[in-house]
């Protein structure tokens, strides 16, 4: 593997997803299943993608279509052409095209692209990670009573009383509580500092995979579960120096 060519091509692909979705407002629903909803827009988007990724060797998974290159690889790339496609149908700014590459659950590099505010975050485990042209580091807070948390309740979420007790219960050491609507997002905002922790449980891989890698390549500390047959997992990314109390 050469870890800068793999890099480009995720960058190549987001931009040119991202910007077909900035371009083409097409919210045209094709499924719409619970809380959740699936759009031409994402299809379209992915296809630009998968188009680009294809030039390598790897493994493909995809929100959209699943499994869609099996290789010998022992990489993979794990894609999500539009995270955040109900904001993207009711024109809520807060949506992105997010791109990984992953060893196992071993994350690699990751891309994540806000085609709207024209924010690329991406980052290579090892190396580094950056907003556009400019290096970006996790933030240094370290009480949770000073801390913001990014959180959200999943497509599949169980919102009965119990859970949402639980939620709050989670969340209210905090400082202040985030939820964009974009898992994706609230990563690469931890990546870069304006957050201190992003936690979420029973997420779907492909939401996370990209702002996972960024934020462990911006300095931040992850920790995954294990993936269910769903390939969802609980997940949490943080700064190094925030301390969690049980």
């Amino acid at each position: 593997m050469n870890p800068k060519k793999e890099f480009e091509l995720a960058i190549k692909a987001a931009i040119k997803a991202g910007d077909y979705l900035k371009k083409h407002d097409n919210i045209e629903v094709f499924n719409s299943e619970g809380k959740d909803v699936k759009l031409k827009a994402d299809k379209i988007a992915e296809q630009k993608i998968i188009e680009i990724l294809s030039q390598s060797t790897h493994n493909i998974i995809s929100e959209e279509s699943g499994k869609i290159k099996l290789t010998n690889s022992e990489l993979c790339w794990i894609v999500d052409p539009l995270d955040g496609s109900l904001n993207f149908s009711r024109h809520i700014p807060n949506c992105a095209v997010s791109i990984a590459l992953y060893k196992k659950l071993e994350p690699i590099l990751g891309v994540v692209y806000d085609f709207n505010r024209g924010e690329l975050f991406k980052g290579v485990v090892g190396e580094g990670a950056w907003l556009n042209n400019d290096k970006i580091k996790v933030s240094s807070t370290e009480k949770e009573g000073n801390a913001v948390i990014y959180t959200g309740f999943p497509s599949k979420s169980d919102y009965s009383s119990k859970n949402i007790s639980s939620f709050v219960k989670k969340v209210q050491k905090f400082k202040k509580v985030r939820l964009l609507g974009s898992a994706a997002l609230s990563l690469a905002y931890v990546s870069c500092g304006r957050g201190d922790i992003y936690s979420e449980k029973s997420i779907n891989l492909w939401d996370v995979a990209a702002g996972l890698a960024i934020v462990k390549a911006a300095g931040g500390t992850i920790s995954m579960s294990k993936l269910n047959k769903s390939l969802q997992l609980d997940v949490s990314a943080k700064n190094s120096n925030l301390k969690i109390s049980n």
